[in-house]
């Protein structure tokens, strides 16, 4: 459980690079490795079969399976692969570790909390490099942010807000005072540090996470009511408001909507002639060439909206077997916090939430396809079908103990 905790804080690391022999790799991925590697000694060493069918093992399954012939689709072969590798294996990996070693709510708790260090690290980090850009007059609000540690800032606030979701249902529903005391003043932190990431799409989803935390409350109405408060007040910040007007107008060269617009419509005209299998892995910005305009400053590597992302890189099956991931997760999820007890229930809010977040940001960006954010998606993913997050209440659980013994082959 220490190496997942640690792998969790070391996140941000896979910036970090360098080679062995002719391969490249990450502390991120040697962290990875060296954990599954631990929990195959430890299986073996106790007899102990693991866990791995779940209701979402199938479509994690023809994921990978998406994944790989996306590798051969792909016109170069070895980016690709190291993008399945990146993006698939290892990820999948580490979340079928954690569904194993989660066995209780205070170890799924560990494992936001290890999350959480990391992105604010790299949230502080980024935050601070805007602020000195603000305070020194470098830097104009509807421009691109600078960033330290990540490529672009708006990487800062796909990480952060899932986070700041999980968190957040800690702070309004764990039991105990002092984890809701640290989780409040995370979400604190990474709210401050979304707001200077200046990501337009980190705002709406910021703004869902705060409505379905709200919603999940009893002071749902003074919460909602609080929350439009401090959206009004969030506005009257010259410099956040300027940067949401240019949202609202379309004749304003810095609209993100509008060069989305074009880019998904130049996305779409690709996928009519490679309907079934997209671009290959690494290959949109090949494949894009011939419907992008040529003199346009940006070249893009990905779509920017979720449907597109996979359904360019992955293909057919990969955005149907992404759409039954989510399906399944957000089900066990909603089942979670409406039937475990209050520990689990809030575990089970926080991934909701988190998904939430990744969805309705990734109508306008790339949630997913970066090493950072595909294992923030399994690791949170995993906290709902770990083995300890029964769907029982904690007294229907002790007497169905009593009454009948575990089965550790059991999917959860």
């Amino acid at each position: 459980m220490f190496l997942a905790v640690a792998t969790c804080v070391l996140v941000p690391a896979y910036t970090i690079r360098w080679h062995l022999g002719p391969l490249p790799t990450t502390i991120l991925e040697n962290a990875i490795l060296l954990t599954f590697a631990a929990f195959v000694l430890e299986s073996i060493r106790e007899s102990v079969r693991p866990i791995w069918h779940t209701r979402v093992t199938l479509p994690a399954l023809a994921f990978l399976i998406a994944g790989a012939i996306s590798v051969f689709v792909a016109p170069d072969h070895r980016a690709a692969a190291g993008l399945y590798r990146a993006y698939f294996v290892e990820p999948i990996g580490f979340g079928l570790v954690l569904v194993n070693a989660v066995t209780t709510p205070r170890r799924a708790l560990l494992i936001a909390v290890g999350l959480a260090l990391g992105s604010v690290v790299a949230g502080l980090a980024n935050s601070a490099v805007v602020v000195n850009a603000l305070l020194h007059h470098a830097y104009d609000v509807v421009q691109t942010p600078p960033v330290v540690i990540y490529n672009t800032a708006n990487a800062v606030a796909l990480y952060l807000v899932p986070l700041v979701a999980f968190a957040g249902a800690v702070m309004l529903h764990w039991p105990g005072r002092i984890e809701r005391t640290v989780a409040g003043a995370f979400v604190a932190v990474g709210v401050v540090c979304v707001l200077l990431s200046f990501s337009r799409g980190g705002y709406l989803a910021l703004a869902a996470v705060a409505i379905g935390l709200a919603l999940s409350h009893r002071f749902r109405w003074l919460l909602l009511g609080a929350g439009v408060v401090a959206a009004a007040g969030l506005l009257i910040v010259p410099v956040l408001r300027r940067r949401i007007e240019t949202e609202i107008n379309f004749s304003d060269p810095h609209n993100t909507l509008v060069g989305r617009s074009h880019l998904w419509d130049a996305a779409l005209q690709m996928l009519r002639d490679h309907p079934i299998f997209g671009a290959g892995l690494s290959g949109f910005a090949t494949a894009i060439a011939p419907y992008w305009n040529a003199t346009h400053p940006d070249r893009f590597t990905y779509p920017h909206n979720i449907v597109l992302n996979f359904w360019t890189e992955t293909g057919l099956l990969g955005v149907v077997a992404f759409a039954a991931i989510l399906g399944a997760t957000f089900a066990r999820a909603w089942r979670g916090w409406r039937n475990s007890d209050v520990y689990w229930r809030t575990v089970h809010l926080g991934v909701l939430l988190a998904l939430l977040a990744v969805v309705v940001h990734g109508l306008v960006d790339v949630p997913y396809f970066k090493n950072d954010l595909s294992l923030e998606f399994w690791a949170l993913l995993s906290l709902t079908f770990a083995v300890g997050a029964g769907s029982l209440s904690s007294a229907h659980a002790a007497a169905a103990t009593q009454t009948s013994s575990p089965s550790k082959t059991a999917a959860p």
